[in-house]
């Protein structure tokens, strides 16, 4: 009798149990090789030729990603940014791209900037609407929806199956930036969705200390193989050292998101009637819009990223944003999220003008700390900001 399949905690745990085939090592060696031997005929029946598109160190790290993801197929990249662009990049000049309004900023200026001059017809609109999607799509045109749940730095939710019926009615493929969800909590593709990103930088890896991105396919075709050539060709591939971390990071995956989300919760709900906090930004408080649809396709938490709005000081809520960044002792003032150690940012500041994020909000990314000692660094900050 075959055995029962594991849970998902188990697959990533141990990274689906392979051993190296010549040691019996198990934890996998760090392939450096940039080419690969052919054999005597001029043929490569390792399957393996340049190590851009062929690296073996990609290949245990994809495969535990896919498993998780429920996935065909995975590709891993130099850096979240490496993976969004490269599925845009598959598509062909012209085609209609629908986006958020209320994205990683980063992708957002790629897309209004370099997508734009390059030829795709790129068009933000309010994503947590399935009505709006509705409206937006152009049957026939639009070749791709992008949506990204819960959405940064606001933490907007948007429905993922229900934009999926509306894409696919309109012959376009969604595409899931899941970055912050993970598969611990939300799989897109059992939602509907034909591709789901991840910046692998932040939650899978975890450690703060690699670059990475990673695409997972729900069935191959011909946009998956146009990515797939688009990252040989363009070259945005991963370093074997920066696999092996990533592979090393989703070992603990499902401990730290978990642990993230319940101290996430804990402090949205400790600081959602505060005297100097205007409002909290979260999608497990029961007054947050998109709550329910966050509780129904987040399973276990609704993430460990949150933000704050500060109640306005002596010189405005600005100020008392920053000022309360500034006397933070235990959070570490930096960019990025999803590490072990918890970071807090004033998100309008690296933005910049345009920006969604009000001027009064600061971005948190809950670790695995202890919540109270969080809570209590958060509130000496606060008072210190506004005394």
């Amino acid at each position: 009798m075959d055995p029962e399949p594991v849970h998902p905690e188990t697959l990533a745990a141990q990274a689906l149990g392979w051993i190296d085939e010549h040691t019996r090592a198990i934890t996998p060696p760090i392939h450096v090789s940039s080419t690969y031997l052919r054999d005597p005929d001029n043929r490569y029946r390792s399957g393996r030729i340049y190590a851009r598109a062929d690296n073996p160190a990609f290949d245990q790290a994809e495969a535990v990603l896919c498993a998780l993801e429920g996935g065909a197929q995975a590709l891993l990249f130099a850096s979240g940014m490496a993976a969004a662009t490269a599925v845009f990049q598959a598509l062909a000049p012209g085609d209609h791209v629908l986006a958020p309004k209320v994205m990683y900023w980063s992708l957002r200026n790629w897309l209004t900037s370099f997508a734009v001059r390059w030829g795709l017809q790129v068009e933000l609109i309010d994503m947590h609407d399935p009505a709006v999607v509705q409206a937006a799509v152009r049957p026939g045109q639009t070749a791709l929806v992008w949506i990204e749940t819960p959405a940064n730095p606001l933490w907007t939710v948007t429905d993922i199956a229900a934009t999926a019926q509306v894409a696919h009615a309109a012959g376009a493929l969604l595409a899931v930036d899941s970055t912050v969800a993970t598969p611990v909590l939300t799989r897109p593709l059992a939602l509907g969705a034909d591709i789901v990103m991840h910046a692998a930088t932040k939650y899978l890896n975890g450690h703060s200390d690699l670059i990475a991105g990673a695409l997972v396919v729900r069935q191959d075709g011909e946009v998956w193989q146009r990515v797939r050539k688009v990252r040989a060709q363009v070259g945005g591939t991963l370093g074997s050292f920066e696999s092996w971390l990533l592979l090393r990071g989703m070992r603990t995956l499902h401990l730290r998101v978990r642990a993230a989300c319940a101290s996430a919760q804990r402090i949205a709900e400790h600081f959602a009637q505060h005297p100097h906090v205007a409002e909290v930004l979260y999608p497990g408080l029961p007054g947050f819009p998109g709550h329910d649809i966050a509780k129904a396709q987040m399973q276990g938490g609704c993430g460990g990223m949150l933000s704050i709005r500060v109640a306005a000081g002596r010189h405005g809520g600005e100020a008392a944003a920053i000022a309360t960044a500034a006397h933070v002792a235990l959070w570490k003032r930096a960019t990025s999220l999803g590490g072990t150690e918890s970071l807090v940012e004033h998100r309008a500041s690296v933005e910049g003008p345009g920006t969604p994020a009000p001027p009064d909000l600061l971005r948190l990314s809950v670790g695995i700390e202890h919540v109270d000692d969080l809570i209590d660094d958060l509130e000496h900050a606060l008072r210190q900001a506004h005394g």
